[in-house]
């Protein structure tokens, strides 16, 4: 996937067709380090990805993903 640009906000990303239910997932899992608030210590502060280290870990859950398909 081609992004626009090397940081990205959720919404903006969002708006590219990657669900929001899956962006969270990926702003939540655990040792992360592409994805973070803007303002931590603000609530409601915008969700910012690095474009080229979340491909990367999209790519790899869907490698993950893909090796636990069983077939025959």
């Amino acid at each position: 996937m081609v992004y626009p640009r090397p940081f990205m906000r959720l919404q903006e990303l969002n708006k590219m067709g990657l669900p929001k239910e899956f962006l969270f997932e990926a702003y939540r899992s655990k040792g992360q380090t592409f994805a973070q608030k803007i303002n931590p210590l603000k609530p409601n502060s915008p969700i910012i990805f690095d474009t080229t280290g979340f491909e990367k870990w999209r790519i790899d859950r869907c490698k993950a993903e893909n090796a636990g398909i069983p077939r025959k």
